[in-house]
C-alpha cells in the first residue's frame, strides 16, 4: 500500500523553505557531471528548469513535442504573473499573497507549499527583468502593476496581453544559452509515450519521433514532468490543440498517485461557442476586469429582444443593466475569483438574462473609456481587443464583448511532495501537471508563477536532495531489460490502435466524449449525472478500442496516431475526474455539487469530512483505483467560509 509523506519541513511557516535549504543535501559541481535529468515539456516550468539545471552543470535532456519550445502554451497566458513586491504600496505581502491563495483555492491546498510559491514570487520579477522581458512601466519608469480576481491590491505585473509569451520567450532564450553550451540538449517533435522504471526508480523514458515515427530510448538519474494541465479532455477549451495530459497519465499507470482530478477551472471570460463544430475556444484575459464592467439586462424582454437582434447594447439603458457581480459582492465586485464570477455568469444565463445565443454575458468597456479614454485602454489591452475583433467581427471600443466560462486550467494532477516529487522515486513533477498550489480554484495571474517559481528556484534545490544519492549509480544502457520491455509495451500499444479499423474519426470520439465531460463533470456537478458519467465513460472506452479509424502509417508522420493515443488517456482521466467529483461531496472552488450549496448558491464546503487531498493509485485499465487521503491542516490561517461581498 502506498503511504503518503509529503515531507513538510518543522519549524514555523515562515522558515520552512530557508530551513529546508539550510539542511539539504547538495552535489558538487564535479558531480553534477556525471548525472542525467530528463524534462519533459518546455513551457514555462520546463524551459526554466532545464536553463536552471542546466546553469548549474547538470547534463538535461529536454523533449517537447512542438517544433519549436516557442510555441508551448504558455504563451496563451495573457494577463500578469503574480509577486508580493507591494511596489505601489497598498498592503501587499508574502503573507498576503499566500492568504489570498489559500482562500482563493478555498482552503484545499497544501499550506506550505503556498507560502513557499509567495515567498520565492519576488525573485521571479527580478529575473525576468534581468533576461529583457519588458514588463509595463509607469510614468516614472518603475515596473507598473494591476489587479486579478481574488485580491483586493495590485500586485499582477504584466506586458500587455503578451505575458505569457514574454516570459516564455525569456525562459527559451535562457535555455537555449544551455543549449548553446552543451548543458542541456533539446529534442523536438518528440513526444514522450511512457516512464521506464528500474528496481521502483524512474530511469527513464520512452519516445516517438513524431517526424519519422521512430521509438527511442532515453535514460536519466531523474525524470522531471512538466507538461501542463488535462483540461483538453472536455475537447473544447482554452487549451492549445496539442495540449494533453498523457505525459502525467502514463506516470498514473507507472505508480504516480494522481490528486484531485476533479478540480478543473471554469474560467469566466471566453469568447463563448459559435458553432457545432468549434474545435476550441479563446480566451479574453482576466486583466479585462480591471476596466471592463460585467453585466446582463435587468429584464428578460429586453434580454429577449437582444438575443433576437430587435435592439443592440447601447439601447439598454443604464439603469436596466444588472451588473450583478458588483450587486452580489460589493467588496471585489467584477474582480471575485474565477469560480465565483463563472458560477454567477451561469446562473443569470440559466434564469434567461444571457445574450448572445443565450450562452453570453457582457464585457462593457463604455465607462472606462469615458474616465480614461480610449488610448488608455488601448495602451492596456490593444491586442486583446484585436483579437476579439477578427473572430467575432465586432469591435470591443463600442461594443461590449459577449463573454462565457469555458475549461482553462487544471489545479490537479500529479500528486507531489514537498521536494515536488511524485510517489515514484525520482519521478518529479512541475507547474499545472502537479497539483499542490491552487487548491479547488486557482487565482488569475498564479499559473505563470508557479511554474516559473518550480522551475527557477524549487527544484534546483530540491532535485539535488534526491541526487545526491545518485552520483554513484552509472549511466545505464537504453538496451536494458526494462527500456526493452516498456519499448515493447508501446509498440503492442501503438500497433493495436493502428489495428483497430472502425469507422469513427478520433476527433468525432472525442468531441462526442468531450461534451459529456462537459456536460456532467463541467461546471456544475450531481450525483446522478456522475454515476451515469463513469458507466457512459466506460462504455465509451470500449467503443473507442473497437471503432475508432486511424489513417496513414505507424513508422511515418502520422497527426491521426498522435491524437487517438491522447484521446484514449482522455476518456481514462474522464473516468478517475468524475469518480473523484462523486466521493467529494461538498461544493468548493471550482468543484460544485449541486447538492452542496447555499441558499443564495454559493459553494458550500464539508471542513469535517473532505478537508484532504484526494490521491488516487491506479489498479488497472477498468478497475477501481484507490482513494489515499492526504490531510490538510492549516496553522498561520483561520478556515473560513469564503466571502467576497465585505
Amino acid at each position: 500500500m502506498t503511504k503518503l509523506n509529503a515531507r513538510i519541513p518543522e519549524g514555523p511557516m515562515a522558515e520552512k523553505w530557508n530551513n529546508y535549504k539550510a539542511g539539504q543535501k547538495l552535489v558538487n559541481p564535479a558531480n553534477k557531471r556525471k548525472l542525467d535529468i530528463i524534462v519533459v515539456g518546455t513551457g514555462l516550468a520546463g524551459a526554466s528548469a532545464a536553463a536552471s539545471l542546466g546553469e548549474l552543470g547538470f547534463n538535461v535532456k529536454a523533449f517537447c513535442y512542438q517544433d519549436s519550445p516557442r510555441r508551448a502554451h504558455s504563451i496563451a497566458a495573457q494577463g500578469g504573473i503574480n509577486a508580493a513586491k507591494n511596489y505601489p504600496n497598498d498592503g501587499d505581502s508574502v503573507y498576503r499573497l499566500y492568504y489570498d491563495t489559500i482562500k482563493g483555492g478555498d482552503y484545499r491546498s497544501r499550506e506550505a507549499n503556498v507560502y513557499r510559491l509567495a515567498e520565492v514570487s519576488g525573485n521571479i520579477i527580478d529575473q525576468c527583468v534581468a533576461q529583457g522581458v519588458p514588463f509595463a512601466r509607469d510614468y516614472g519608469g518603475l515596473l507598473d502593476n494591476r489587479s486579478f480576481g481574488g485580491a483586493q491590491v495590485s500586485r499582477t505585473f504584466y506586458a500587455r496581453g503578451q505575458t505569457g509569451q514574454q516570459l516564455l520567450l525569456g525562459a527559451y532564450s535562457a535555455m537555449m544559452r544551455q543549449v548553446n553550451a552543451g548543458t542541456v540538449k533539446l529534442y523536438p517533435r518528440t513526444e514522450m509515450l511512457d516512464i521506464v522504471l528500474v528496481e521502483g526508480k524512474a530511469r527513464g523514458i520512452i519516445t516517438r519521433n513524431l517526424v519519422t515515427g521512430n521509438i527511442e530510448r532515453h535514460f536519466g538519474h531523474a525524470v522531471v514532468i512538466a507538461t501542463g494541465g488535462y483540461g483538453r479532455a472536455f475537447y473544447l477549451s482554452t487549451k492549445a490543440m496539442g495540449s494533453n495530459g498523457s505525459a502525467a497519465w502514463q506516470a498514473y499507470k507507472r505508480g504516480a498517485l494522481f490528486a484531485n482530478p476533479s478540480f478543473v477551472q471554469i474560467h469566466p471570460t471566453c469568447i463563448p461557442v459559435h458553432g457545432d463544430y468549434q474545435s476550441k475556444l479563446t480566451l479574453m484575459s482576466e486583466s479585462l476586469r480591471n476596466d471592463g464592467r460585467i453585466w446582463v439586462p435587468r429584464k428578460k424582454e429586453d434580454a429577449e429582444a437582444l438575443r433576437n437582434g430587435r435592439v443592440k447594447p447601447k439601447d439598454i439603458a443604464n439603469e436596466d443593466r444588472d451588473y450583478y457581480l458588483e450587486r452580489r459582492y460589493p467588496a471585489f465586485g467584477n474582480l471575485v475569483p474565477r469560480d465565483v464570477a463563472s458560477r454567477a455568469a451561469k446562473e443569470r444565463c440559466d434564469a434567461g438574462y444571457g445574450v448572445g445565443s443565450g450562452l453570453a454575458v457582457y464585457l462593457d468597456f463604455e465607462e472606462s473609456i469615458g474616465r480614461l479614454g480610449k488610448k488608455v485602454i488601448e495602451e492596456r489591452y490593444g491586442n486583446l481587443f484585436q483579437m476579439y475583433e477578427k473572430i467575432v467581427d465586432e469591435n470591443p471600443y463600442e461594443t461590449p464583448m459577449m463573454i462565457y466560462p469555458a475549461i482553462h486550467y487544471c489545479m490537479g494532477g500529479l500528486w507531489v511532495d514537498y521536494e515536488l516529487m511524485t510517489t515514484i522515486p525520482g519521478l518529479f513533477s512541475i507547474g499545472e501537471c502537479n497539483f499542490s498550489d491552487h487548491g479547488a480554484n486557482r487565482l488569475g495571474a498564479s499559473a505563470l508563477m508557479q511554474g516559473l517559481a518550480d522551475g527557477y528556484f524549487i527544484l534546483p534545490y530540491t532535485i539535488q536532495n534526491y541526487l545526491a544519492a545518485e552520483i554513484m549509480t552509472p549511466r545505464m544502457p537504453v538496451d536494458g531489460r526494462e527500456f526493452l520491455e516498456t519499448e515493447g509495451q508501446i509498440r503492442e500499444r501503438l500497433n493495436r490502435l493502428m489495428q483497430i479499423k472502425g469507422k469513427q474519426s478520433v476527433d468525432r470520439m472525442h468531441r462526442k466524449f468531450g461534451l459529456l465531460l462537459w456536460e456532467m463533470v463541467g461546471m456544475a456537478r450531481n450525483s446522478e449525472g456522475l454515476n451515469k458519467a463513469i458507466k457512459e465513460f466506460s462504455s465509451l472506452r470500449e467503443e473507442f478500442w473497437t471503432d475508432i479509424r486511424i489513417t496513414g502509417g505507424i513508422d511515418e508522420m502520422n497527426p491521426e496516431l498522435e491524437k487517438a493515443s491522447r484521446v484514449a488517456d482522455f476518456i481514462e482521466t474522464g473516468e478517475l475526474m468524475a469518480r473523484d467529483a462523486l466521493q467529494r461531496e461538498e461544493s468548493c472552488g471550482g468543484h460544485f455539487r449541486e447538492e452542496f450549496q447555499t441558499p443564495e448558491g454559493e459553494a458550500s464546503r464539508n471542513d469535517n469530512d473532505f478537508m484532504f487531498v484526494a490521491a488516487w493509485e491506479y489498479t488497472g485499465t477498468g478497475k477501481e483505483p484507490v482513494l489515499h487521503r492526504e490531510p490538510l491542516n492549516y496553522e498561520n490561517i483561520k478556515v473560513q467560509t469564503r466571502n467576497y461581498k465585505i
